[in-house]
């Protein structure tokens, strides 16, 4: 990477120390050229030129300080998920926590048979994964040593195997199904305007109140030691979900490269996976979206206890709840909320049906019991923000839109989700017409928002009681999550804390700023219709952060 004065092309000075309030007082030197015309220049580069620009900056007591477009809309991207953590933050609470349940719904005999369904009840814990908690920044974890082959230790499934030790302690027998119940939120898997393409990968993985390992595989496509070979496939978790079919996959021959190709229809359990990956390749690794979550954790549970002695005669199958909602996606989320307290922590203010009657397995004249098994608990809230900008994690901000429905409005579906954090937004002082969401993560193309608002929630968030733990959750410029390779030399390594975006050909960063004179401002830029397969709008747009940094 070229040292940061020369790629902002003359425009910061060699020297100029960004920190925070308390930091060393950089060498005084001749004042920079002013911010706007800084800018104007950037932005007349032709490759840039023709794309869609918008900034607003200010000080941290909401004064502006350079505006662009700021009253324009752009589409967020992950800049979305601004909004969605620091409406979850507010109403929820910083330490709200869920719990999962195994519910037998039955009839228990003394001798441990249910003669009745297991219900595996989600409560829209997002962390039933392997992954660590809380965060922990790239360059603070343990190192393996270099000669170490890459394994990867952790159970993804680790906690629904704790949940079945649990149910096995108490139970022999079940006659009866496996159910996996996420009717906490209406079965709305996809957003509104969500490419059908990303209903692949994880990153687009369905939204559902019962979510296991993020909703998504992990598939390991391994050449064979011999060009013309068939290739090997791992999935991992290893359970038999999906049927894959790799008859049109090879091994090429040496240098060819690899253009592995991964299909499945949208409700198809079938993975086709098919292409060539050269003899002489890594290993392809990529992550898989679960079609149905809750059928796919019934599946994986009903294993579990069948690996533990537990006799199942029942299938393993999903329950949810079919959408009812019937306004319109825009006038349902504009509808006021009457009785709203923007000082409130709604919390779990969650209301579980199971369904009423019997399964076939059920004596239809027997009184039907439900009891708690096994449970386990969610990480706090506030962890789970971290994780959720940091990685800029998709599925976990859905998930905290629907919780917000779930628990203002008592209905956890995407439009009262978004309608919430409308209500939110506009107690905040942001304006009506600044913003419009269709989900939680900004991976809907029909999602909007005005720099200018994004730069008025970051200054309002500093003022709540919550604020020191969100602005822990933003990227850190040089540091980890999705900044960990930008900003990454002085003076602005460790001083750019930020959420950035991408969806198409639109781009966002947005967050707080640690200047030359030791103050901080507030910034959003957001880039609308660059060209595609480039990245000089990124480049152009770190560029323009060390402008704002050096000018103030």
């Amino acid at each position: 990477m070229k040292r940061f004065f020369e790629r902002c092309a003359g425009f910061v000075l060699v020297g100029v120390l960004c920190g925070s309030a308390g930091a060393k007082t950089a060498p005084k030197a001749r004042r920079t050229k002013a911010l706007g015309p800084q800018i104007a220049t950037l932005l007349a580069d032709p490759a840039v030129a023709q794309a869609h620009w918008g900034i607003a900056v200010m000080a941290m007591d909401g004064t502006p300080i350079y505006s662009l477009n700021e009253t324009q809309l752009f589409q967020p991207a992950s800049n979305a998920k601004l909004f969605t953590t620091a409406a979850a933050m507010a109403l929820l609470g910083p330490e709200t926590t869920y719990d999962t349940r195994v519910v037998a719904k039955g009839v228990l005999s003394g001798a441990g048979t249910l003669t009745g369904d297991l219900v595996l009840v989600g409560d829209g814990d997002a962390n039933l994964s392997g992954r660590a908690i809380p965060y922990v920044a790239p360059a603070l974890r343990p190192k393996a040593a270099p000669d170490a082959a890459r394994v990867d230790d952790t159970n993804p499934l680790r906690y629904l195997e704790e949940l079945a030790d649990q149910v096995a302690s108490g139970i022999k027998a079940v006659n009866g199904d496996v159910v996996g119940d996420d009717t906490l939120f209406p079965w709305e898997p996809y957003a509104e305007d969500w490419t059908i393409d990303d209903a692949v990968w994880g990153y687009g993985a369905p939204v559902s109140a019962l979510s296991i390992n993020d909703n998504q595989i992990k598939v390991t496509v391994t050449p064979a030691d011999v060009a013309g070979k068939p290739a090997t496939v791992r999935v991992d978790p290893a359970a038999p979900y999906y049927t894959v079919d790799v008859s049109g996959l090879v091994t090429g021959a040496v240098k060819s490269g690899s253009s592995v190709q991964m299909e499945r229809a949208l409700w198809s359990n079938e993975l086709r996976i098919f292409g060539s990956i050269a003899v002489d390749a890594q290993p392809d690794e990529e992550e898989v979206a679960i079609q149905d979550p809750a059928e796919y954790a019934a599946m994986a549970l009903k294993g579990m206890l069948e690996a533990r002695g537990i006799a199942v005669t029942g299938v393993a199958r999903a329950r949810h709840q079919i959408s009812s909602d019937t306004k319109g996606f825009v006038k349902e989320t504009r509808e006021e909320i009457q009785g709203f307290d923007p000082t409130k922590h709604y919390g779990t203010q969650h209301m579980h049906g199971f369904g009423s009657g019997c399964s076939d397995h059920c004596d239809p004249n027997t009184l039907v019991v439900e009891k708690v098994l096994a449970s386990h608990q969610s990480p706090a809230l506030s962890e789970d923000v971290v994780v959720t900008n940091k990685v800029s994690q998709n599925l976990h901000a859905e998930l905290f839109l629907h919780q917000l429905g779930a628990s203002v409005v008592k209905n956890g579906s995407t439009a009262q989700g978004a309608r919430v954090v409308r209500q939110f937004l506009l107690n905040a002082g942001i304006d009506k017409d600044d913003f419009v969401f269709f989900d939680g993560s900004g991976l809907s193309g029909h999602d909007l928002v005005t720099p200018r608002a994004t730069a008025r929630l970051l200054h309002y968030a500093s003022t709540q009681p919550w604020f020191a733990d969100w602005k822990k959750s933003l990227p850190v410029g040089g540091e980890d999550g999705s900044l960990a390779e930008r900003f990454a030399k002085p003076p602005l390594a460790g001083h750019v804390f930020a959420k950035t975006g991408t969806l198409g050909e639109a781009r966002a960063l947005s967050g707080y700023l640690d200047c030359a004179s030791g103050k901080t401002v507030i910034f959003s830029i957001m880039v609308g219709n660059h060209l595609p397969q480039t990245h000089k709008d990124r480049d152009v747009m770190d560029q323009i952060v060390a402008a704002i940094a050096a000018t103030n």
